[in-house]
Formats: structure tokens, C-alpha cells, sequence
């Protein structure tokens, strides 16, 4: 009987259909060169996948490396066209500014803003006078901003020129005059300049987006340049503003700032026209050194500053920027120099008083702000704190 293996095994319970694996012999390990057996295989381990924590501290990186990248872009558009600003302005000025003490974020510092409009049409513009005279002056020791209108009709000593209308110092030696007759006038020491192009002005406000005004009063203008056709223009009344804040564009403000009557309030006047320039004015430097522009920066950091001439540089409008974000305009104090309305030689002109000695010194902080005494007219000299108007 053969005895060979059978490829099923017998039980007591019986025989069990199937193949039955048959037992492979345990293979040899082969030596390697030392003679040593071989290594057990590698078992490779699952893949992590990422964690949220690690997800967010990626993003975190990617976001800052742009960030560093933009704003290195945006401070250099910026920088250019900070360069190309005191490029035009008249070298004569520098040697007449006070020297700056230290930072603008940490010491007082006093700036002469200028608002010049070529386009305007009234005869004066055309002799190249400023337009628009204020004074800023900060204090970052007391998160202080103080603005000082200066009537361009104010008649003072010019520097060898004699006494005539402060507007006049500007046809007269230009920037630099303007710089030694106010400091003359107020005893205050200009740090800075900065000179706006009204021209220019509409292209700046729509690349910043616009602007807020204050409106203190519903205005209803004279029929100066009318935007429609001369059958239109017979029956149109004027610009209109209501009053409170308003948000302009760049046509919309300067139509605002050239305003000169009033057909709702007769006693308006240059007095008042100056003020509206100014507030488009403090309503441009707010808005141009504001965190939503310097977004866009990279993009047209250079073609926004092309309405002004300053001596500022780059470092020094950030600066600036940052002073003007801390302080706030809820509390800044507005002030203005004036005096009586007059005539001399046949030209209108405001004849100042003592009383302009006192709002130099609320300017300083040597005094207490003080509004225009009562009886002293829309040309009263004084100061208000914040929102409030001059009456």
C-alpha cells in the first residue's frame, strides 16, 4: 500500500474535505558580506497629516512675508513721490524753517499750509497769491492738533516790502517770504511747509476715495462754472450742500473749497470761504495719511502726492501720520486771527487788533481757548474746541 503523504489529515471525528495549506519550512536567512543575518524590513509609518495649529502658523508666515513685501513697495512709490515733492519746492525756503527738535512723534512741531488756485476766477489768483493761509501745530506730549486760518485780506508787514495783504507775500518772494511775514506776524517758529495745488486737488481726493466734510450750514451757491449745457444752465439755481457731513469726491470738493456767496446766508465770506478750503484740506491730510491709503500705496503711492510741494520727507510724513491718528480731530482746536473790515488805497483789506496776540498765545498753550468776543463781527479773532463753528 502506498505511503505517500495524502493532502488531508484523519481525525477521530472523521476526515475534513479541503485543502490543507501545506507547512512551508521556515526559509534560511541569507548572510550579508559580514556574515551577519539580514535586518528585519522597515515598517513605514502613516503619514501625519497636518495639524490646524500647523495650517494657521503657515498662513501666519505667508500673510507677514506679503505684508513685509508690500509695505517695503508702498514706502518706495511712497518715497518717490515724497522726492519728487520737495523736488519742487523753491530751495530759498529751507534757510528761513526752524529747525526741528528731535522726532515729530515725540516734540511740538509747527507746519505752514498754503492753498493755491490757479483756476479760480477771481482776478487776484491769476497774480500767483496764496490762496488758502493755515498753520498747523502739533503737541504728541498731550495728543494736542491746532489749527490757526490766517485771512488772506489780513494786511501785516511784509519783510521789505512794507504793509500789505498776507496773500501778497507769496506773488511778492514766494514761499519763503510767506514763511519769515507769518513768523514775524505770530512769533511762531514754521518747522515745515507744504504747498497744495487746488488744480490737482480733484485727481488726489478720488484716488483717496473721497473725503468727509463738515458742513456747518446749507449753502446754496452763485452760478459759477455750471456743469450743463446753456439752456440747462439759465434755470439752475447753484451748487447746493446740506448741512452736516458730507462725503465728496474730488469735483464735489472742490466746488466746495471755491465757493464765495452764499445765496442762503449773505454774510458769508472770504473769511468763510477760507474756512471751507481748510476743511478740505485737514480732511485731505487725514484721509492721505490714513491706514486705507497706505494700503493702495504699492499702486499709486507716487501720483498722490503730485498736488503738493513740501520739505517734508517720507519718514517725516509718517511721522506725521501717526500724530495725526493719535490725537484725533474730535478735540482739536481751531483758531483764527482777524480784526476789522476795512478799505485801504481802494483794496479791501482786515485790519488786525490786540486781540490776535491772545489767540497766538491759545495757540501756544499759554492761554485758555477762547471764542471770538461777542460784537466782534465775522471777522472776530478766537478759537473753538472740536465740531463747534465760529459765529
Amino acid at each position: 500500500m502506498p505511503t505517500e503523504e495524502k493532502p488531508y489529515r484523519v481525525y477521530r471525528g472523521g476526515r475534513v474535505k479541503g485543502k490543507v495549506p501545506l507547512e512551508r519550512p521556515e526559509q534560511a536567512r541569507r548572510p550579508d558580506r559580514n556574515g551577519r543575518g539580514a535586518r528585519e524590513p522597515k515598517v513605514r509609518r502613516p503619514r501625519r497629516r497636518w495639524s490646524w495649529k500647523r495650517r494657521i502658523g503657515l498662513g501666519l508666515i505667508v500673510v507677514l512675508v506679503v505684508a513685509v513685501v508690500w509695505g517695503i513697495a508702498g514706502y518706495l512709490a511712497f518715497r518717490s513721490g515724497v522726492d519728487k515733492a520737495n523736488a519742487r519746492l523753491d530751495q530759498s525756503v529751507l534757510p528761513v524753517l526752524a529747525k526741528q527738535n528731535g522726532l515729530m512723534l515725540s516734540n511740538p512741531t509747527t507746519m505752514l499750509l498754503l492753498g493755491r488756485d490757479h483756476e479760480n476766477t477771481d482776478r487776484r489768483v491769476s497774480l500767483n497769491h496764496s490762496d488758502s493761509i493755515m498753520v498747523l501745530r502739533t503737541d504728541p506730549s498731550r495728543h494736542r492738533l491746532v489749527y490757526l486760518s490766517i485771512p488772506r485780506d489780513l494786511r501785516v508787514p511784509i519783510p521789505g516790502h512794507g504793509e500789505d495783504r498776507i496773500n501778497s507775500a507769496y506773488q511778492l518772494g514766494g514761499a519763503a517770504l510767506t514763511v519769515r511775514t507769518i513768523q514775524n506776524l505770530t512769533g511762531l517758529q514754521i518747522n515745515h511747509v507744504m504747498i497744495v495745488d487746488f488744480r490737482s486737488f480733484k485727481t488726489l481726493i478720488d484716488n483717496i476715495g473721497g473725503v468727509d466734510v463738515n458742513v456747518p450750514a446749507p449753502i446754496l451757491s452763485n452760478k459759477f462754472d455750471c456743469p450743463y449745457k446753456a439752456s440747462r444752465c439759465a434755470g439752475w439755481r447753484g451748487y447746493r450742500f446740506n448741512k452736516g457731513i458730507q462725503h465728496m469726491n474730488g469735483q464735489r470738493a472742490l466746488i466746495y473749497s471755491r465757493i464765495r456767496e452764499n445765496q442762503l446766508n449773505p454774510a458769508d465770506s472770504d473769511i468763510t470761504r477760507g474756512l471751507r478750503q481748510q476743511a478740505v484740506m485737514r480732511a485731505v491730510m487725514a484721509k492721505l495719511l490714513g491706514f486705507g491709503t497706505v494700503v493702495s500705496l504699492p499702486f499709486n503711492g507716487d501720483s498722490l502726492l503730485k498736488p503738493l510741494t513740501t520739505d517734508l520727507s517720507a519718514w517725516q510724513f509718517i511721522q506725521l501720520g501717526w500724530v495725526l491718528k493719535r490725537a484725533g480731530q474730535k478735540n482739536a482746536l481751531h483758531c483764527r486771527l482777524g480784526g476789522t473790515a476795512t478799505s485801504v488805497g481802494g483794496a479791501s483789506v482786515i485790519v488786525g487788533d490786540e486781540q490776535n496776540i491772545a489767540v497766538v498765545q491759545m495757540v501756544t498753550g499759554r492761554a485758555a481757548p477762547q471764542p471770538p468776543q461777542p460784537g466782534s463781527g465775522q471777522y472776530g479773532p478766537g478759537c473753538v474746541v472740536g465740531n463747534r463753528q465760529f459765529h
